[in-house]
C-alpha cells in the first residue's frame, strides 16, 4: 500500500535539505520526488537496467528514478509495481500525488513535484533543485514558468501489483 502519509512526512522533512543516504544531482526535483515516493513505500523494479524501471541502488539509479522527463513517462506507462494514473485536474490529486511540469510547452519534462498539502482544493506541492514548501501547483512565480507551461497531474495508485 502506498502510505500517503509518510511520503508528505518525508517531503516535509527533506524539502530544504539533502538526505545523505542518497545522492544529490545539480537538477535535484526528481530524485528528491523519486524518495518521497520510496519512503511512502513504493516499490523499485527494473535494476540494473537504467532504462528499465524505476529504482536507485548499487552506486546508480534509473533514469525514471532522476529526471523529470523519465518519471513521467515511468508513471504514464507502468502496469507493475509503482503505478499511477492521470487525472484532469489538479483539484483531482491527493496528498502524496505528483505533478509533471513542462515549463516550455515543448513536450519535455522539465520539473515535478509532490502534493504536500491544499489551499481549499489546490493542492501545494513540495520540490528540490529550487528548495520548496507548501508552494502554489502552478508555479506562475517561478522564473522558469512561461504562458507554454503544461502540467501532467498523477495520482499515485495505492496498492502496488
Amino acid at each position: 500500500m502506498y502510505n500517503r502519509q509518510a511520503a508528505v512526512q518525508y517531503a516535509n522533512t527533506w524539502w530544504n535539505s539533502n538526505n545523505p543516504a542518497y545522492p544529490v544531482f545539480d537538477v535535484d526535483c526528481t530524485n528528491y520526488i523519486s524518495q518521497c515516493l520510496r519512503a511512502g513505500g513504493a516499490p523499485m523494479r527494473g535494476y540494473p537496467r537504467r532504462d528499465k524501471g524505476w529504482w536507485i541502488g548499487g552506486g546508480t539509479w534509473s533514469f525514471s528514478w532522476s529526471t523529470s522527463h523519465g518519471l513521467r513517462w515511468y508513471l504514464d506507462t507502468s502496469t507493475v509495481g509503482l503505478q499511477a494514473t492521470k487525472v484532469a485536474n489538479a483539484s483531482d490529486l491527493q496528498l502524496g500525488d505528483v505533478i509533471s511540469y513542462d515549463f516550455q510547452g515543448d513536450g519535455r519534462f522539465d520539473h515535478t513535484t509532490i502534493v504536500t498539502g491544499f489551499n481549499g482544493r489546490e493542492p501545494l506541492v513540495n520540490a528540490h533543485t529550487a528548495s520548496s514548501r507548501q508552494r502554489d501547483w502552478r508555479y506562475t512565480s517561478s522564473p522558469a514558468y512561461l504562458d507554454e507551461t503544461s502540467y501532467i497531474f498523477f495520482h499515485i495508485k495505492d496498492s502496488f501489483t
